[in-house]
């Protein structure tokens, strides 16, 4: 299995050089050559464990990785999630359930592509040799996922930007306070889409990326959007038949990576019916999906922050798609996007038919949801699952995808329902002091910044 760019300017690569490159040489995304065709082998697939799912998965796109190896990596994956299916399918009612993704070691749905990254890493610089330097930008949970993915491992530096203020004071806390020296949290005056563009920028180096030998850890990087695949897969082969037909999954995104994943396992083969993209009162990708233009507005801080993005990096993927695998197609509608702030899309048709639905949730919203789900079901929602609970389809089954525990944010629930979650790991961090280095948002101070700490 090879793997080429968005952008159509790269020559294909295998999974390892893919996965380590993170972003492609002209600046694109990697997706595969082609995708398989999985849907003969659902009923054998039925029978695997998570562990075991994800190898066979796995196995069609690493190709370059020795079976032996790759489920090593997978075990010791999912080895370190609280619940032993990992992800855990739970029915609230006739009509809705919930995907609880939040059972790894940041209780948040990015362990599952991070803490795989994490070892894949660990066993590249073992065959390669020589050091890594992985860079990361987060609106919330993919930075402490990142560096908990990387935490004792040899020969690896870990540099995560994340907008100062725009975070929760825990998920500043999980990044911040591991006490680890090869660990540098970078908080930026901004926002996320400003730590995303210079996190390209300084990975667009192509000289300074080789010098310090640099990958990226954000939803950009390969291995992340195939390992979610994995949980889409997983919870659909667990729906009853009846379930199945017409199930919808909700997924609450802002860089439209968690989402992606499920969509492109749809076009593997499994009948998926559709998906929902909720998002907050950054509504980028519900104004998408509901009129065909892409315009960048303002960033708003929300009840959600790990969703406050008006530039979705994954949009790219999905534009590679829908624009017919024409990279050509797609740098110009970048470039368009890039120079005025909005894209249309002429044919808007065939993206409206591809199954997606959508919906964007203000912050008196997303408390009123979360007073709601607990009223009705018993059951608290961290603000971001909240934004998929709204307007759920009562003719069909919706699955939501829980992507964060709500310990994460207590003052939110606190004041919706009052009751405040906690969580051990959350608990343990809240006596520990804070290491971060405040730095302006720029490429060079980036640069500057991880030449004097690379390893």
């Amino acid at each position: 299995m090879r793997f080429i760019s968005t952008r159509g300017q790269t020559e294909p690569h295998s999974f390892s050089d893919a996965v380590a490159a993170g972003l492609a040489p002209d600046g694109g995304l990697f997706l595969p050559e082609s995708l398989p065709d999985l849907g003969g082998e659902l009923d054998h697939f039925a029978t695997l464990d998570y562990a075991g799912l994800c190898f066979e998965f796995l196995s069609r796109f690493a190709t370059d990785i020795p079976a032996g190896t790759l489920r090593a990596l997978v075990d010791r994956s999912y080895s370190a999630f609280s619940h032993p299916e990992a992800a855990v399918l739970r029915r609230l009612s006739s009509r809705v359930l919930v995907l609880e993704l939040f059972h790894g070691p940041t209780l948040a749905f990015k362990d599952f592509g991070l803490q795989l990254l994490g070892n894949i890493y660990e066993n590249q610089r073992r065959v390669r040799g020589g050091s890594i330097n992985v860079l990361g930008a987060t609106s919330g949970d993919t930075g402490a996922a990142a560096i908990h993915g990387l935490l004792g491992k040899p020969g690896t530096g870990i540099f995560i930007l994340y907008p100062e203020g725009r975070v929760s004071p825990l998920q500043e806390r999980q990044m911040a306070c591991t006490g680890a020296d090869n660990v540098f949290a970078l908080s930026i005056d901004g926002t996320f889409d400003d730590a995303q563009a210079v996190l390209k920028e300084v990975l667009g180096d192509r000289t300074f990326q080789a010098r310090h030998k640099l990958s990226a850890v954000n939803s950009i990087n390969l291995s992340r959007l195939l390992a979610q695949c994995v949980y889409y897969l997983y919870a659909w082969l667990r729906l009853g038949p009846e379930d199945r037909a017409g199930a919808e999954f909700v997924v609450p995104t802002g860089n439209f990576g968690n989402v992606l994943a499920g969509w492109m396992l749809s076009r593997m083969g499994v009948p998926i019916r559709g998906f929902k993209v909720a998002t907050n009162q950054n509504d980028i990708l519900h104004r998408f999906f509901t009129t065909g233009e892409y315009r960048v507005g303002p960033v708003r801080p929300s009840f959600a922050p790990s969703m406050d993005i008006q530039a979705a990096s994954n949009f790219e993927r999905f534009l590679y798609y829908a624009l017919g695998g024409d990279g050509a197609r797609v740098r110009a509608a970048l470039g368009e996007f890039k120079a005025s702030g909005t894209w249309r899309f002429a044919d808007f048709g065939n993206a409206s038919g591809a199954g997606f639905t959508s919906s964007g949730s203000t912050d008196p919203e997303i408390s009123g949801i979360i007073a709601r789900v607990y009223r009705e079901f018993g059951y608290i929602v961290d603000p971001h699952t909240a934004c998929g609970f709204k307007d759920l389809d009562p003719g069909r089954t919706s699955v939501v995808l829980a992507t964060a525990s709500p310990a994460k944010f207590p003052e939110t629930i606190r004041a919706a329902i009052g009751l405040e979650p906690t969580h051990p790991s959350l608990e343990a961090l809240k006596g520990l002091p804070i290491v971060k280095y405040r730095i302006p948002a720029s490429a060079s101070a980036v640069r500057e910044f991880v030449s004097q700490r690379a390893v």
